[in-house]
């Protein structure tokens, strides 16, 4: 699951977002959603994406003023903008915007797919340094690299959901993680489902299941793992 390219998807329209989300998920991709240009800078603050799906008409922050400022301070995350204007004009001005690529709606989801994988292809090797890291948490220490967890210093076993998760959650300790992002590639099953699998993590972690203190529930938005120490986790 982690080492699925992560796209964040922002539109404004719920129906565009749940029905693209749903459909990357199936095809290999972690998913965020935001429905305003204001939503995926807070999601962005929180996690590291591969690539953005950007819709261009939206209320407030508008697609094009999210990209020009993304590219002002930097950022170079691949971005693809989604527009109803056709014209040459409008595409001219999306692409001088500092975007990646621009696809017309309506669309064929396939080619929508076919057009991230090409930006993830041109897209750079991400940085490795943080998979040798360790992550510390109350009694507990989670090394990246392998996915082992000891607690006080015997090997906890974990299944494969678990570690997944677990990696996720100590890549960015310190800071949210959606629900969203925690589920797993294909479908398979929905965001609610990752509160089973965060109670169990919670039992072999926590002294007190009901009351984490360190694999902790941010209301509304999904989970935070709260690091004592690490040593090259990326923080």
């Amino acid at each position: 699951m982690d080492e699925a390219p992560h796209v964040l998807i922002v539109d404004d329209d719920t129906r565009i977002r749940e029905l693209l989300g749903d459909f990357l998920r199936i095809n290999g991709f972690r998913v965020t959603t935001a429905g305003s240009a204001k939503k995926a800078r807070e999601k962005m603050r929180a996690l590291a994406f591969d690539v953005m799906v950007l819709d261009i008409m939206m209320p407030g922050e508008s697609g094009l003023e999210l990209t020009r400022d993304l590219r002002e301070k930097r950022q170079d995350m691949p971005i693809l903008l989604l527009s109803a204007l056709a014209e040459p004009p409008d595409r001219i001005r999306g692409l001088a915007s500092g975007s990646d690529d621009y696809l017309v709606k309506p669309f064929e989801p396939q080619e929508l797919l076919l057009r991230l994988k090409a930006l993830l292809r041109r897209r750079p090797a991400p940085e490795t340094a943080a998979e040798n890291g360790e992550v510390r948490f109350g009694g507990c220490l989670f090394r990246l690299a392998t996915g082992e967890l000891l607690r006080g210093g015997e090997q906890v076993r974990l299944t494969g959901r678990e570690r997944e998760i677990l990696r996720l959650l100590a890549r960015n300790a310190g800071r949210t993680v959606p629900r969203e992002a925690l589920a797993p590639p294909g479908g398979g099953d929905n965001p609610r489902t990752v509160d089973v699998q965060i109670n169990r993590l919670r039992r072999k972690i926590e002294k007190d299941p009901s009351a984490p203190a360190h694999l902790c529930t941010v209301r509304g938005e999904g989970y935070v793992l709260k690091a004592t120490a690490s040593g090259g986790a990326g923080q």
